[in-house]
C-alpha cells in the first residue's frame, strides 16, 4: 500500500510540474487548437500537448516504483503508439482511415503480448475478435468524450479509480500500481484542465486514457457468485460507452457518417438544455460514480440481483437517451462554453 501511495504522489506531482511545461511549449510553437465558427468555440486558442505530460508522469512514475513484465510493456509499448499517434492527428494530418489503422497496430501489439480477452467457454478467434472490438470501442469514446473542459479526463479519473478498488480487491498487485498511476497523473492534468482550461490533452491523451483504461479494465478480475459480474467493466466505463452509441445514434437518424464532427454528445446536450460547464461536468462525474457504484454492487450480489441491477440501469440509460435526444440543437448558449472540439 505504501509503494501505490508514492506511485499516486509520484504521477501526480510529475504531471503537476509537466503541464504547465507542455503548455508553455504548445504556446511557443503555435500547437493550439483554434475556434473554427462550427464546433469549436473557445474564446481564445487553446495549447494541446496536456496527453504527453500525462503519459511522461503515468510512465516516470511507474518507472521509479514498479517492475515491468512483458504484458506490462506490451501495454506501455501500445500506449505509446495511440500517443504518437494522437500527437500527429492533434496537427490535423491524420485521415480517420489511417487513425483507425494506427489504433489497430496498438491493438495488436496488445494482444502479442498476451493482453486480450480470454474467455474459457469462448473459441480464441472470437476472444480475439471480442478483444478488438472492445478496445476499438473504448479508445475512440474516452477520445469522443473529449469535448469539454475537465470532462474526459475528469470520468477517466473516477473509472481509473473503481478499477483500482476492483485491483485491489482482488490481489493485482499489477493493475493496481498502472491503475495507480493513471489515477494520479490524471489528476494532476485536471488542476490545468477544469473549466475554464488552460490546457487540452488533445488526441494523444484521450487515446492513451482509452487505450490505458480499455486494457486493464479487459485483463481485470470480476469475481463473483455468477457470470454477470463479468459485465462490471462495462458498468465502470459506462459513462464513455453510452456517449458513443448515443452519437452514433443520432448521426445514423440524421443521415451523417460515423467519422463526421458534430455536436450530438451527451454533454453538449446537456449544455443546450442550460446548464452550465461546470454544472454539465459535475453530472457526468456523477454518472460515472453511480455506474462504477453499480459495477462494483453487481459482483458482490446474488445473479438475480445483479440482472435487476442492470435491467433498472438499462431502463435508465434509454430513459435518459430518448430525453437527450429532444434537446433542442438549434437554441444558441453562451459562448464561455468550450462546446466544440468535436472528434470523430
Amino acid at each position: 500500500m505504501v509503494l501505490l501511495i508514492l506511485t499516486f504522489t509520484l504521477a501526480f506531482l510529475l504531471s503537476l510540474y509537466g503541464v504547465p511545461v507542455a503548455r508553455r511549449a504548445a504556446l511557443k510553437y503555435g500547437i493550439v487548437d483554434s475556434q473554427d465558427g462550427r464546433l469549436k468555440r473557445q474564446r481564445e486558442p487553446v495549447p494541446y500537448l496536456g496527453g504527453l505530460a500525462i503519459y511522461l508522469a503515468f510512465l516516470g512514475s511507474l518507472a521509479f516504483t514498479f517492475e515491468f513484465r512483458q504484458d506490462v510493456l506490451g501495454i506501455v509499448l501500445a500506449g505509446t503508439l495511440v500517443v504518437l499517434l494522437g500527437l500527429i492527428d492533434d496537427f490535423g494530418v491524420l485521415s480517420p482511415g489511417t487513425k483507425l489503422a494506427g489504433q489497430l497496430l496498438a491493438v495488436l501489439v496488445l494482444i502479442k503480448s498476451g493482453v486480450h480477452i480470454q474467455i474459457a467457454a469462448f473459441p480464441p478467434w472470437l476472444c480475439l475478435f471480442l478483444t478488438v472490438v472492445w478496445m476499438i470501442g473504448i479508445i475512440n469514446a474516452f477520445n469522443l468524450l473529449d469535448v469539454m473542459d475537465g470532462l474526459s479526463a475528469g470520468v477517466g479519473l473516477i473509472s481509473a479509480l473503481f478499477l483500482l478498488v476492483v485491483a485491489i480487491l482482488n490481489g493485482d498487485t499489477t493493475l493496481a500500481f498502472m491503475l495507480t498511476a493513471l489515477a494520479g497523473s490524471l489528476l494532476g492534468f485536471l488542476r490545468y484542465n477544469v473549466h475554464p482550461a488552460k490546457i487540452y490533452m488533445g488526441d494523444s491523451g484521450a487515446l492513451f486514457i482509452g487505450l490505458m483504461l480499455g486494457a486493464l479494465a479487459m485483463i481485470g478480475q470480476y469475481k463473483g457468485d455468477h457470470p454477470v459480474a463479468l459485465l462490471s467493466p462495462l458498468l465502470i466505463l459506462g459513462v464513455p460507452i453510452f456517449d458513443t452509441l448515443f452519437v452514433m445514434y443520432i448521426r445514423s437518424l440524421r443521415g451523417l457518417p460515423m467519422f463526421l464532427g458534430s455536436p450530438d454528445h451527451m454533454a453538449l446536450r446537456l449544455r443546450h438544455w442550460g446548464l452550465t460547464v461546470p454544472q454539465v461536468v459535475a453530472v457526468s462525474y456523477g454518472a460515472t460514480v453511480v455506474m462504477g457504484g453499480v459495477g462494483l454492487a453487481v459482483m458482490a450480489v446474488g445473479e438475480r440481483t445483479a440482472w435487476g441491477l442492470l435491467g433498472l440501469t438499462g431502463m435508465a440509460l434509454v430513459a435518459v437517451a430518448l430525453i437527450l435526444k429532444k434537446v433542442d440543437m438549434e437554441q444558441k448558449i453562451p459562448a464561455d462554453a468550450r462546446n466544440g472540439q468535436v472528434r470523430s
